[in-house]
């Protein structure tokens, strides 16, 4: 064997490639398990193979691929059809369906492992755990490069598995968003389903040396639910989950050798703790992205109503300033009202004049605009709903904060001008 592969230790790179096989595999499986809302139906066929398994090591003697190919798939598609026949028949809800099908064969493979592991070359913690760290012992001569064999049978599953998704790419997309329309498209959304959940079974079979039928979960469905928390794009979500799939790999290695833990388990914790990221952090579902949103939101409002109390006031001609305590009292108070005034003096909206405040000519403009869209949505509401004068300020005053041009000019297409105050003072 080399001595080294890219500046690492062969073994350490076989590893790494191993894992990285696993994850982009599943993935790519995983992307359309969680967008259809079965991320539930991959764990079951995932623990669910397991008497297939079982069965394939009894008849065969042997962990030749093919025979516990044939005996996973067979489960896989079992677990599914038994799902779907308890779900529709005996009007058991689907969740509950799963859940009764996968751990009953889940525990009568556990059960068959057991009573036949003195029998063949099988270790009931192998199929759990995996073996990842001394599979990448067992090569094979490839093109004069010594290759784990547990590498070359997951490179054979990335390879099927990528040309599965491409050649039924349109299929598998008009199903996971719509299956109604893929069956009035003329597409067999049920063929679809069970092509898709004899690939998950085959997934299993072949990651399950390299990290168990337990931590094959994580591999199948966090890279694509990370993925499914960063982008809307369908292709993006795809890639992104392979890429988090490649980045789990390289990060669960190396930090599984720091702490001396086992690479499959740590990998499945890298693969947890970079959903977890998303979902604290991603640009647009992230709960720390989507609070400050809302603070945006919430201080471009409390900023607005501020203007246009200072227009207002500025409108009456009284000739004073406007009062900030009294100001920051009628948008509400609090400490959302003190930093939106605070952030409007910085951007030089406001200004302070004597003892109060006064609009600058740059917030003058902003401030007779939001004035002017709440006076033009008073006008619409005035002709086109029955209400009474001191009803038409409430709703006026949330719609002027979202009206954009395109709104603005439809709403002045139906009303005259506004001119003069407000219905009602603010």
């Amino acid at each position: 064997m080399m001595q080294t592969v890219f500046g690492m230790d062969p073994i350490v790179f076989w590893i790494i490639v191993t894992v990285a096989l696993v994850n982009v595999t599943g993935a790519l499986l995983g992307t359309f398990l969680v967008l259809r809302r079965m991320s539930l139906l991959g764990d079951a066929i995932s623990h669910a193979v397991l008497p297939g398994l079982a069965l394939a090591f009894m008849l065969s003697g042997t962990r030749e691929p093919l025979p516990m190919l044939i005996g996973a798939m067979a489960a896989g598609l079992l677990t599914a059809l038994l799902t779907h026949l308890i779900h529709r028949y005996a009007n058991v809800p689907e969740d509950a369906a799963m859940g009764v099908v996968f751990t009953s064969l889940f525990a009568l493979g556990v059960v068959m492992i057991t009573r036949v592991a003195s029998q063949v070359d099988l270790d009931p913690g192998c199929v759990l755990y995996g073996v990842l760290e001394s599979a990448a012992l067992d090569t094979r001569p490839l093109f004069g490069i010594e290759v784990p064999r547990v590498a070359v049978t997951l490179a054979v599953t990335f390879v099927v598995t990528a040309a599965f998704v491409a050649a039924l790419w349109k299929e598998l997309k008009i199903v996971s968003f719509d299956p109604h329309l893929a069956t009035t498209l003329g597409i067999n959304a049920d063929r679809v389903h069970y092509l898709l959940m004899a690939m998950v079974a085959a997934f299993t079979v072949a990651a399950f040396e390299a990290v168990g039928s337990i931590l094959v979960v994580a591999m199948l469905i966090a890279p694509a639910a990370t993925a499914f928390l960063l982008t809307d794009r369908l292709h993006w979500m795809a890639l992104i989950a392979c890429a988090t799939g490649i980045l789990t790999a390289i990060l669960g290695r190396n930090i599984a050798a720091v702490f001396d833990a086992p690479v499959a388990g740590m990998a499945s914790v890298v693969a947890g703790g970079l959903f977890l990221l998303a979902v604290l952090f991603a640009p647009r579902y992230g709960i720390v992205a989507r609070k400050l949103a809302h603070l945006r939101l919430g201080l471009r409002i409390s900023g607005e109503d501020l203007l246009g109390l200072a227009y207002r006031w500025q409108e009456r001609g009284t000739g004073a300033p406007l009062s900030a305590r009294g100001a920051l009292e009628a948008a509400g108070g609090g400490a959302g009202s003190r930093l939106a005034l605070w952030l409007l003096r910085r951007a030089g909206l406001l200004a302070k004049s004597g003892r109060g405040l006064r609009l600058t000519a740059s917030g003058l403009e902003r401030a007779s605009k939001l004035v002017h869209r709440h006076r033009l949505w008073e006008a619409y509401l005035a002709r086109h709903l029955p209400l009474p004068d001191d009803h038409l300020h409430s709703p006026a005053d949330r719609m002027e904060h979202f009206m954009d041009s395109d709104l603005q000019r439809q709403v002045e297409e139906q009303v005259p001008e506004p001119h003069g105050p407000s219905g009602a003072p603010r």
